[in-house]
């Protein structure tokens, strides 16, 4: 069981050209990550396509064959050693259609971590995911959400009831909703007693402009770090173990 742990909020700008447009740029993003000695790097929401759910009337957009379609990113994961949590519109070998975190690392087929809690339009395209998935990462427990997963206290709740040591989101907020993720995110690390992860979508969406502030807080519900704007940005920290024993069991 690793004392420490080293991840990386990756905060993204989605390119127009689809999953295979954006594969390059997620590998470039997690040279950075590895670069800082991240051993976990999450992406945003859709990351590999960028938030429009006009793009996925298009097949090209969906992953169908996630092993193959990234390829080059699992090369990428072997030779750094690192696991990347990229974001996508997913359909599983059954054909269900899944907004999912899709967990990329070495030595195994990438895993498929369905969003829970759809909202709006998402409805009408995927079918929710049952529970939250928990993968263990270098000893560490860590439970993937997706955006409007993490605005619903009884996800991390389940999340931590399994373990989690880390609750590593992908989401896209945007201007005006500033307040609102802090709150998410500090009320869910300080609840669960586990540090939380934000990997907020840069850049512009359907949904509107980001309001940047990908970062990490921890089980005290403090942040502990945070993007500097708006753009593309790798925000890395090492979590310790220390911590969660502190407040999970204070003297």
């Amino acid at each position: 069981m690793s004392a420490e742990l080293t991840v990386a909020a990756v905060q993204s700008v989605a390119l127009p050209g689809g999953v295979s447009a954006n594969v390059d740029e997620h590998i470039r993003l997690l040279e950075d990550a590895d670069g800082h000695g991240a051993r976990l790097a999450v992406f945003p929401e859709l990351s590999l396509t960028g938030y429009d759910l006009d793009l996925l009337a298009d097949e090209s957009a969906w992953l169908t064959s996630p092993s193959a379609q990234l390829g080059e990113l699992q090369a990428a994961c072997e030779d750094m050693g690192i696991a990347a949590a990229v974001g996508a519109a997913v359909r599983e070998p059954d054909g269900t259609p899944r907004l999912a975190t899709i967990l990329v690392r070495p030595g195994t087929p990438p895993l498929i971590a369905p969003k829970m809690h759809l909202h709006g339009a998402e409805k009408d395209l995927f079918e929710p995911g049952s529970r939250p998935t928990v993968v263990d990462i270098d000893g560490w427990n860590v439970a993937f959400a997706v955006c409007f997963d993490a605005a619903h206290p009884s996800h991390a709740e389940q999340a931590a009831a399994a373990g989690a040591d880390l609750y590593a989101a992908s989401a896209v907020y945007v201007v005006g909703e500033e307040r609102r993720l802090d709150l998410h995110f500090g009320a869910r690390a300080m609840e669960s007693r586990f540090f939380a992860l934000l990997a907020n979508a840069g850049g512009a969406s359907t949904l509107g402009e980001s309001c940047g502030l990908s970062g990490i807080w921890g089980p005290d519900g403090h942040r502990m770090v945070t993007a500097a704007g708006t753009g593309s940005e790798v925000v890395p920290a090492v979590l310790f173990r220390s911590a969660l024993t502190r407040y999970r069991h204070p003297s």
